[in-house]
This record gives C-alpha cells, sequence and structure tokens, in this order.
C-alpha cells in the first residue's frame, strides 16, 4: 500500500498532480467546517509556500516506505488536528478530528488524482483505480479512523462523492480566496525573492489562468451550486493544460521529481547548498530582465526590505510579517500556535516536548494580550502592537526561546551545532562562531531569538523560518 511501488507514489511525481493537488484542495475549502477550520487557523494566505511545502513533506512521510516514520507522522497530524475546532461565521461548530471530515480530505485526494488522468487523455483502468483507492483507505486508516468512514467499495466510493458535491459543499470564503484572491497577493517563492518585477509580470499572466484551469476542473453541479463563472474556452484550456503537463512525463527519469522541484523552489541563494552559486547567477541575469520590464510594462512591484536596508524593521512591518500568521490582519492565538506547529514540525518533536513549546507559546499569547489588546476584543490589532511596546519581551518570551533551544539540542550538550541548527532552519550553518565545533549558545541562540521576536532586528536565520512565506 506504501513506498515506490504504490500507486500514489507514482503519481506524486506526475506534474499534473500540481494542477491534481490545488483542484483537491479547492474541493477539501468547500466543506464548510475544513473551510472555517483554513479561515480560523490556517497560513495558507499569509504562508502559501510554507504551506504547500509541509503539506508535501507530510504526504511523503505517510505514503513513504517507512512505517514507523508513517506511525510518527499520523499521530503529529493528529495532535495538530485536535488543535483545531471552534464555530464559523454562522454560528456551526467545526472539529479538524471530524471523521467524516477527514474522510472527506482523503476523498478529494483520491478522487483529484482519477480526474487528472481522464483529463490527461490516460484514464485509469479498473484495477489501478481499484488499488489506488485501496492505498487511500489504507491511507486513512493509518489515522486510526478505522471505523471505514470511508465507503467500502470504489462503486459505493462515487455515490458517496455526488452525494457530497450536491449537498453538502459550499461556497466558502476560503473556497472564494484560493480561486479569486490568493492568486492576487501570491508572494513569491525563495527562489525569486528579492525579484519583484520578473514575479509580478508571471503571476499577472499565470494567476487567471491557473484560476480557470482549475474551476473548469470542478464538478459541473458544484460550480452551479456555488454560481462559478462559466469562463468562454476554460474548458479546452482545462484540457490542453492536463494533457501539456502529462508530456512531462517523456522527459528522462528523475528530471521532474517533485522533491528535486520544491527544494529548488525554497532554495535560498545564502544556502549551502552546490546549487545556491548557480541560482546567485541566474538571479542576477533576471534582475537585469526585472529592470527592463518596469521600464515597458505596468505590472506593480512587490515590495520588500530595500537593498542595503539596516536590519531593524517598523512595528507594523513586524506585526505583518512575522506576528499575523494566519494573514487577517490581527494577532490572536492561531497566529502564535501556527508558529508552534511550524516549529514543532520543522524539527519533528514527540508528544512532549511539542506540548511544551505550545504550552510556551500560550503563556507568550496571554502576556501579550494582557498588555496590547487596549479594546478587550480578545485580540491585538496591528495600531494596537504599534501604539503599546513593540520591543515587548517579557519572561514568557524568554521561556518560549528557552523550550526552543531545549528541543532543538537533541543531545542535551547545552549547545547546538551545525546538524542540529539545519534541522530547524535549513539553510547553511552561516554562523560565526568561535571553536573549531561551530557550537552556537544557549544564551546567543536565546539573545538573538528574543531580539527577533521582539522586532528588533532582523535574522538571516528566523525571518526565513517564521516571516518569508
Amino acid at each position: 500500500m506504501f513506498g515506490p511501488d504504490s500507486q500514489f507514489h507514482r503519481f506524486f511525481n506526475d506534474p499534473r498532480w500540481a494542477l491534481a493537488i490545488l483542484r483537491a484542495t479547492v474541493l477539501e475549502a468547500a466543506h464548510p467546517q475544513i473551510g472555517a477550520a483554513l479561515i480560523d487557523n490556517s497560513t495558507f494566505v499569509a504562508h502559501p509556500w510554507r504551506r504547500l511545502r509541509n503539506t508535501l513533506v507530510s504526504l511523503q512521510r505517510m505514503f513513504g516506505p517507512d512505517e514507523d516514520t508513517r506511525q510518527r507522522e499520523a499521530a503529529r497530524l493528529n495532535r495538530l488536528h485536535a488543535r483545531l475546532s471552534g464555530t464559523d461565521a454562522r454560528n456551526r461548530p467545526y472539529d479538524a478530528m471530524d471523521p467524516q471530515v477527514r474522510a472527506w480530505v482523503v476523498a478529494t485526494l483520491f478522487e483529484s488524482s482519477v480526474t487528472m488522468c481522464r483529463l490527461g487523455g490516460q484514464p485509469l483502468d479498473q484495477t489501478t483505480m481499484n488499488q489506488l483507492y485501496a492505498e487511500f483507505q489504507a491511507f486513512l486508516a493509518a489515522f486510526g479512523d478505522q471505523a471505514g468512514h470511508l465507503p467500502p467499495t470504489l462503486q459505493e466510493f462515487w455515490q458517496y462523492y455526488d452525494h457530497m458535491v450536491l449537498e453538502e459543499l459550499e461556497s466558502t470564503e476560503a473556497l472564494r480566496i484560493i480561486l479569486y484572491k490568493l492568486f492576487d497577493h501570491l508572494p513569491a517563492p525563495p527562489l525569486l525573492d528579492g525579484l519583484p518585477t520578473v514575479w509580478a509580470a508571471g503571476r499577472a499572466l499565470a494567476g487567471p489562468v491557473i484560476g480557470a484551469i482549475t474551476v473548469a476542473s470542478l464538478p459541473e453541479p458544484f460550480r452551479r451550486r456555488a454560481g462559478l463563472p462559466e469562463i468562454p474556452g476554460a474548458q479546452a484550456l482545462m484540457q490542453s493544460a492536463y494533457v501539456a503537463a502529462g508530456l512531462a512525463r517523456f522527459l528522462p527519469d528523475g528530471w521532474l521529481r517533485t522533491e528535486n522541484v520544491t527544494s529548488l523552489l525554497f532554495l535560498s541563494p545564502d544556502s549551502d547548498d552546490p546549487r545556491a552559486a548557480t541560482l546567485t547567477a541566474l538571479r542576477g541575469r533576471m534582475k537585469r530582465a526585472g529592470a527592463l520590464f518596469r521600464l515597458v510594462t505596468p505590472f506593480p512591484a512587490q515590495h520588500g526590505p530595500a537593498e542595503g536596508a539596516g536590519p531593524g524593521r517598523d512595528a507594523e512591518e513586524f506585526f505583518t510579517a512575522v506576528l499575523d500568521q494566519t494573514g487577517d490582519g490581527y494577532l490572536d492565538w492561531p497566529d502564535l500556535a501556527a508558529m508552534a506547529r511550524e516549529l514543532s514540525s520543522r524539527l519533528d518533536l514527540d508528544e512532549p516536548a511539542e506540548t511544551k513549546l505550545y504550552h510556551a507559546y500560550a503563556e507568550w499569547w496571554r502576556e501579550l494580550q494582557a498588555a496590547l489588546d487596549t479594546d478587550g476584543d480578545g485580540r491585538i490589532s496591528k495600531e494596537e502592537y504599534a501604539a503599546g511596546v513593540p520591543s515587548l519581551a517579557g519572561p514568557a518570551l524568554i521561556r518560549v526561546a528557552e523550550v526552543l533551544f531545549s528541543a532543538t539540542d537533541k543531545d542535551g550538550n547545552q549547545f547546538i551545532d551545525a546538524d542540529e541548527y539545519r534541522a530547524l532552519f535549513r539553510t547553511g550553518f552561516r554562523r560565526t562562531v568561535t571553536g573549531a565545533d561551530a557550537s552556537y549558545s544557549r544564551s546567543a541562540f536565546v539573545k538573538d531569538f528574543l531580539s527577533f521576536m521582539s522586532g528588533r532586528e532582523r535574522s538571516t536565520a528566523f525571518d526565513p523560518l517564521l516571516a518569508e512565506a
């Protein structure tokens, strides 16, 4: 069911799967409970590339050959989902641990995989489709959902799927953001960071096309119920996109492996990866091309820190870039929970260490709320933060730094070595340290973390981790 011989593993490296996973995400977001959970808790608006990377890493762990890795990842995701519950704008409850909700997430991945093959002109035969469905059933069972919340047979699955599309899905706020707003403000991935004009030009051209392709690929009954517009020629464009993406299968093996593409997409120029030098040269050429674009096109540039800018950032910029992880314009508990979630995932923490980190962030949230929530609405606006004490670094934030250091210091020797540093930041170990063992002391780590999290200065380590998208 899992590993390199599975049907899923074959699809994971298929270029069409990029279109399929976006389609599956839209169908997930159309479920009222999932849509509400995304709006309240997800970083997909402010940090879409991080969200994509984490999803791909999680799927690789779950469908990989190692059973211990799969069980550990399933336990981590169960802990994550157990923390996501609340009510939507219509006061309806949502719970990410609801087995029917989890079954729908898996159903969208399976159905979109089948659909991508059909739209690409290579429909799956019945045997292959049954095998793929059995793999996704095993995927759901790995989370402990043994009661069969997915129908037992493929024939029953299609009846279940049609019922969900016709009766349960809605035009949620999360769906509308993904289809019509996300691409308008999509930040550049790390690969193109610092090339605002080139990215703005590509986004202005590709965004509407990708949106039209995705809408055209959705089930027609749902498009009608949700009031999604029918764009002339979109069906032909969608079919052409899937067929063209499918032609990439004729490239030599290994050219389009998902892990290779994503590692390049998230490669930072200051990484110690050997490809970074080539990337730096390419970025230089692209900057020159960007300068030409600015002369002949009206594309607006993305604004980031100016080249040569000082190490600081003003309070409002820090609020938007770092604190407002969910991108709703306010700081509240889901934003700090998203930080804890990202750090726990990066370090692959077990339950005790993860819980300590969440508790430390919860203490910091209570400290921030008591100091800065002047109107008592349970959240902190950008204006409240800017008017308060941007450099606030009280005992609770120190506790966060201490817990994070202990979680990163796997061998408990009170120093973070190069391998431990990479596990947290996934960049080159570029820090200048004394001694031949290239270690990072507890006091230095805490000092740097406090300087970053209190908004006093930028950080070449923490910015890619928590501030960049």
